[in-house]
Parts: C-alpha cells; structure tokens; sequence
C-alpha cells in the first residue's frame, strides 16, 4: 500500500496527531507536508508563520517516537515547506530479547553512540574523579562498552579495572576489549565480597532494576565493605527501550504499552534519599539512562566536567 499523503499548514497538532496515527495504521508509512521549521528558527511551536504553524524538528521526531514510527529524511517542497516521512517501526524483537550475551543483537548496542549518555557519564565520572591509579568496579559489566568512557574522561590516567558479570562470553569478550582489566564471574547477589577489597568509584549501569536484585541490599554492601572513605558511586536506570534500532525515550512496565516512569522515579528516589542519609552528595543527570552519582559529602565538585 502506497504511503498516505498529508497536508498541514494552519491544523492545531490536536489535529495533525490523529491524522498521522490513522494515516500510519493503515498504511505504515505517511508524507506530511508541513512548513519547513528552518524558516521559523527562535519561534515556539505553533505559533504562526506565512507557511502555516511553526513546528521545530524536535517536535516532528517526538510525534514519530510517539506514534512507534522512524523520522525519515525530510525533502523540499514548493512555498516555503517541506515532506516529513514517518515509517512504522518493523516488528523486530528487542535486541534484549534472547539475552544480554555477545551472541545475541544486545552485542550490536553501543550506548555510547547516544550522545546525551555519553556526555553524562563522562560528567558523572569527572565528578567522583578516582585519582590516577585508583581502583574502579564495574557491576555487570557485560562486554565492558562502557568502559572505554574512563579513558575519554581522564585522557592518560590509569586505573585498576575489575569487572563483575555472570556471563562467561560476554566477560570474554570484555577482556578481549580491555586486556589490561580484570573480570570475574561472580553474581551481585553474592556481594559483599572480602577478596574484591575496596574501590574509589563503583559503576553500576543498567543493573539495578534486574530480577533478584535488592537495591537497597547491594548499595548497602557496597557502601559498606567495597568503597573508600573517599570514592563514589554512578548508578544507571534505564529510561528507553530499542525499538527496531532506535532509542524511544520512558521506562516501560511489563505489558504497559505507553511509558510509566513510576518505577523508575521511585528506585531514583530511593537510591538517592538512602545516599544523602549516609554522608553522600548526590546528582541525578541523564535521559535516556538516568544517572545518579554519589560522591562524599565533603568532596568538592570538580569544575571542567564536561566534554
């Protein structure tokens, strides 16, 4: 079925939303022709132009996310306006879905292409600043991606890396990729563990909403027996799903079609109220993956931190 043809100049997106969703249910693809956002630079969505209502980019590529739908490649049009594309997203599976292993598509994830993670986690990384030498952990540290983020964040400066994950091909390939590290099979749930000894930054990416998982247990573990006196902690809450290879932005639950953030905003909280009790300064940071990041109360906040 060809794709739908839409036009839109002066319509309320009130209006424009439905029209798109129906347009994208019957045919899975839709061309609207909207005035070029280009034109109305400085201007807020909606208000109004020669061409019709102004609309910036962002708002096109939030309605595609909205409407489970890929942004394609907009053209010109005649008369000051342009043909914006949306495409249904194909019904691929997550890239989570047969596990986190390297084998499976979660090995084709770089979470360090999303530039909203990257630069936080090199912000939250110069925060807990571990000096040169310093010893880092990483739980569940899968292939160990992120990782390449401490040498962006502190060019030059070494660290003592060991990494913690349960899957034996996914700690190979870590250490094919950091062969200066040191990665453990070992399960969180089992922490504390004496032998691990003590670090100055503790990282905890996309982990702690997992299945069998206490928060508050490990965290206490954590702060108990396996940080300095002076070293922090950087915490990741997922916040998106993949969606036929694109990062659409909420937490979901379990058969919710639409995001709910309330699980989310709880652990967040929890994480952070329970941080700040026990002598921590605590940022949260982030978008797609939310970031919290303790360090002492009594640490000064390093300036420079961005990239």
């Amino acid at each position: 079925m060809p794709p739908a043809s839409l036009h839109f100049s002066h319509e309320p997106l009130s209006v424009i939303l439905p029209a798109v969703r129906a347009a994208l249910a019957e045919a899975g693809e839709v061309a609207l022709t909207v005035p070029d956002p280009d034109l109305g630079l400085g201007l807020y969505a909606g208000e109004a132009t020669a061409q019709g209502r102004h609309r910036p980019w962002q708002t096109w590529a939030d309605l595609a996310d909205l409407l489970g739908a890929h942004l394609l490649t907009p053209q010109p049009a005649e008369g000051g306006r342009v043909t914006v594309r949306l495409r249904a997203y194909g019904g691929v599976p997550a890239p989570d879905a047969n596990g986190y292993g390297p084998e499976g598509d979660w090995a084709r994830v770089d979470k360090l292409e999303d530039p909203v993670f990257l630069f936080t986690l090199v912000e939250a990384l110069r925060r807990v600043n571990p000096a040169p030498g310093g010893r880092v952990l990483a739980l569940g540290v899968n292939a160990g991606r992120e990782l390449e983020a401490l040498a962006l964040a502190f060019p030059g400066r070494a660290f003592e890396v060991v990494g913690l994950d349960v899957d034996a091909a996914a700690l190979a390939a870590a250490r094919a990729r950091h062969p200066q590290a040191t990665f453990l099979a070992l399960d969180v749930t089992t922490l504390p563990a004496p032998e691990l000894g003590r670090f100055d930054l503790v990282l905890a990416l996309s982990l702690l909403q997992s299945p069998r998982i206490r928060q508050d247990v490990l965290l206490a573990a954590l702060r108990r027996e396996h940080l300095t006196a002076t070293g922090g902690l950087i915490l990741g809450f997922p916040n998106a799903r993949y969606r036929d290879g694109f990062l659409s932005y909420g937490a979901r639950l379990l058969n919710f079609a639409r995001p709910d953030l309330s699980l989310l905003t709880a652990d967040v909280a929890a994480a952070r109220r329970g941080l700040q009790k026990h002598g921590f300064k605590v940022f949260v940071t982030g978008k797609y993956e939310v970031l919290v990041t303790a360090i002492p109360a009594g640490s000064p906040t390093p300036v420079g931190l961005e990239l």
